[in-house]
């Protein structure tokens, strides 16, 4: 099929991933995935939740939210407590950061990421994840050079990606017209080392077989692999 931007079924967005990119922050970056563009800031503080005091253990968390005019009409503020699908996406990002660190080593410090959605075109909480690695990783190495910790407490990167079936045919990375008209609807979390973190997948219009999902998965590998060399050509730039 032709798709809207002319990609190839297997191409993923533009992607632009600038580090540093609030400079008051511990660790930051924005991350771009053709229209969609999401802010990621990490917080260090030096307390862990009350589960975890005396532990000697820190703890990844994160918040989610889409800006009011990040899409086409006026998404309300949420004050006081996240809404549920934002709920649901601040806690998979969480999951994913703290799935490749060492929490041991970075002592009893809270690491808080917040993910700002400035322009919404799908893929906004895939895309959240790979840019709260880049930021959390910027974070990591300014403790490290300050001597709060001892060396990098990273186990690997992790990248995610959405795939997708519109149209009978298997795409890479939808945008949101396309994720509109998908009858199969996936997010992918991997790690550098080929391991997942998280699958969701779901069924928008009919059931998917178990070959759909070998194919999907394969597809959405390659893109994280691409996603990967993006994330360290990012954190180089900032590493000298």
């Amino acid at each position: 099929m032709l798709r809207k931007d002319s990609r190839g079924n297997d191409e993923l967005r533009p992607v632009r991933i600038s580090p540093g990119f609030q400079p008051h922050a511990e660790g930051s970056t924005l991350i771009e995935l053709g229209k969609t563009r999401v802010i990621c800031a990490v917080t260090v503080e030096d307390r862990v939740p009350a589960f975890l005091r005396g532990e000697g253990r820190g703890w990844i968390t994160a918040e989610y939210a889409m800006l009011p005019r990040s899409t086409n009409t006026r998404t309300p503020r949420e004050i006081g407590r996240a809404g549920g699908r934002s709920h649901e996406i601040q806690r998979l990002i969480g999951r994913s950061l703290r799935a490749v660190i060492d929490l041991d080593s970075i002592g009893e410090r809270t690491f808080v990421v917040d993910c700002d959605v400035l322009h919404a075109d799908g893929g906004t909480r895939t895309a959240a994840i790979t840019g709260s690695y880049v930021a959390l990783a910027n974070a990591l190495d300014k403790l490290v050079a300050m001597g709060l910790i001892p060396s990098l407490p990273i186990k690997s990167a992790v990248a995610a990606t959405s795939v997708g079936i519109v149209g009978g045919e298997q795409l890479l990375d939808l945008c949101y017209d396309e994720d509109s008209w998908a009858e199969v609807d996936f997010n992918v979390v991997m790690t550098s080392e080929g391991m997942f973190v998280e699958v969701q997948g779901t069924a928008e219009v009919s059931p998917f077989s178990k070959e759909d999902i070998d194919s999907l998965l394969a597809l959405a590998q390659g893109g994280i692999q691409r996603l990967f060399e993006a994330q360290k050509v990012a954190l180089d730039s900032l590493r000298g």
